[in-house]
């Protein structure tokens, strides 16, 4: 997988505001899911296995590029999507272009649900791989460990120091990585990273962030370390998962009328929102920041759809 330019987008609210594009990830339109599932298809390649297994709603990045690998590669795709979260979007039908097979069930039925197709698949002689909603899991988190290596020789090669990273968090495990990242390179104290909630609330979410860093960690960090490096905020979610809000719209607007860059009001202009008025609310100036793109291109075109709809 190519490394990801970092986009110099110049002043911004008293800052010096940086985009790191892994939206343009070549594959599938690209994003984070794109740089996780390259590591899980890795083993799935190695293994010889023939079918993937996976969870993700009608707005999944992540179903979207596991779809995509699967039929690059002709073997059989099965996503498991929640009854509650399944409205048609562009990426459901890249995913059914793609010859997925979706199951639609309620939330509640999800696991028993995975569990019977996998078996399933192994009684028709198949070797199905099970790859964790989100791309959850210590693999998720290692795509983020080297994202953010990524960052600091990008760093180096430029002279340049970032104060404060900025994203979506989501599933956990693109949080999860930086933090650990920057841990492992033994700059905690070196520049905020700082995860935009886009569904879930405080505790909820900030301890599935810290269960996936102790979890690829280990020993090597006390609990006492990775609750201080992690800063989950809840602030600006709208209402949760998929919801928006006329803020939102707008900066999507914004970013695309400067800068020629698509965000969508599910994750990344969610995340671009809460950035903003977090650097505003903290009276934070002259810094670096960088604001990690982490893809959703499909579903930019949602919110186009549903503005026409609602004229």
């Amino acid at each position: 997988m190519m490394k990801t330019v970092v986009q110099d987008l110049g002043e911004f609210r008293g800052n010096h505001l940086y985009m790191k594009r892994d939206d343009l990830l070549p594959f599938s339109f690209g994003g984070n899911k794109a740089r996780k599932a390259v590591l899980f298809f890795q083993e799935v390649d190695e293994g010889g296995y023939d079918s993937v297994v996976t969870y993700g709603s009608g707005s999944s990045n992540h179903c979207r590029i596991v779809a995509n690998m699967c039929a690059a590669r002709n073997i059989s795709c099965h996503v498991i999507a929640p009854l509650e979260a399944s409205e048609p979007t562009f990426n459901s039908q890249l995913i059914n272009m793609f010859g997925a097979e979706t199951t639609t069930v309620p939330v509640a039925e999800v696991h028993d649900t995975i569990e019977a197709k996998l078996e399933e698949l192994r009684q028709a002689g198949k070797k199905p791989y099970f790859i964790y909603g989100g791309g959850h899991g210590n693999i998720g988190t290692e795509a983020y460990v080297r994202c953010y290596r990524e960052i600091r020789e990008w760093e180096r090669e430029e002279g340049i120091h970032l104060d404060y990273i900025f994203f979506a968090s989501g599933t956990g495990t693109t949080h999860a990585g930086l933090v650990c990242g920057q841990m492992l390179a033994g700059e905690q104290n070196s520049r905020e990273i700082i995860g935009i909630s886009i569904s879930r609330p405080n505790p909820k979410g900030r301890n599935k962030v810290l269960a996936s860093i102790k979890d690829y960690m280990g020993d090597r960090a006390t609990d006492e370390e990775i609750e201080a490096a992690t800063v989950f905020l809840d602030d600006y979610r709208a209402g949760g998962y998929a919801k928006s809000s006329p803020e939102i719209v707008a900066t999507v607007d914004y970013v695309l009328k400067n800068y020629g860059i698509p965000l969508d009001e599910t994750y990344t202009g969610k995340a671009f929102t809460g950035m903003d008025k977090y650097l505003a609310e903290k009276g934070i100036q002259g810094k670096n920041v960088l604001f990690i793109h982490t893809g959703g291109t499909p579903l930019f075109f949602d919110g186009l759809k549903k503005r026409e709809s609602a004229e």
